[in-house]
């Protein structure tokens, strides 16, 4: 167990990926606009922090053809998925950076053996060689991406696949000792419908867009002090 800022007991954590872990969001609006602009449906950074940040892929590209009433067939979607992993596969050879203070962290809830899990909007095949490239593949227990759900933050459906999964590995864990790690009002939302305890922080979005998370936080440095047994 660790006690975070606010007397959070935490006996697991479970991290969002792109915004907490990673800054990949410039990177995935780079690949969204290489697919969409010779479509005619490119978009702006700003629409794409105001309508699309916290989106799985395929709800991307779904909002993206109903903003602009063009139909989208299942067989289209499922190319467009595919054609816009392989786009960013490209774009992350150029390297990423981690937010600071991040990787030490989970290093050091990993030596804690606390449970701890990724769930993510991302495919897996996104998240696996950035894991990887930043030596923290091993922390993980679980890892939950868009490949195993079928609805996208702010549904709670990957938050509560992550639990389930824990939960299965770590017994006893209940939603009320475990933390989700967020950085969107998207995911504030899927977390607080698993039942999870949250905090939110300011990678993305400002403070008061992140106010129905339990405790809010400019970085996840400040985190690092409390990654001790109690």
């Amino acid at each position: 167990m660790v006690i975070f800022p606010g007397g959070l007991q935490a006996d697991a954590v479970i991290f969002d990926f792109d915004g907490i872990i990673v800054d990949t969001e410039p990177l995935h609006h780079k690949a969204f606009q290489r697919i969409l602009e010779p479509l005619g449906l490119g978009f702006s950074w700003q629409q794409y922090v105001d309508t699309y940040m916290g989106f799985d892929d395929r709800d991307a590209f779904i909002e993206a053809f109903a903003s602009q009433n063009r139909p989208l067939d299942a067989a289209t979607l499922a190319s467009l998925v595919e054609q816009k992993a392989r786009v960013f596969q490209t774009v992350i050879q150029d390297g990423i950076t981690s937010y600071p203070g991040v990787v030490e962290l989970i290093t050091k809830l990993h030596q804690m053996q606390v449970p701890l899990a990724i769930s993510s909007g991302a495919l897996r095949s996104d998240i696996a060689p950035i894991v990887q490239q930043l030596d923290i593949a091993h922390c993980f227990d679980v890892i939950v991406t868009a490949d195993d759900v079928t609805k996208s933050k702010p549904d709670p459906e990957t938050y509560r696949l992550a639990f389930k999964k824990l939960a299965s590995r770590t017994a006893p864990l209940s939603p009320e000792r475990t933390v989700a790690i967020e950085d969107t009002p998207a995911g504030i939302s899927a977390a607080q419908g698993a039942g999870l305890q949250i905090i939110g922080v300011t990678n993305s979005y400002p403070k008061e867009l992140l106010s129905t998370a339990t405790v809010v936080l400019d970085s996840l440095e400040k985190l690092i002090p409390f990654a001790v047994h109690p």
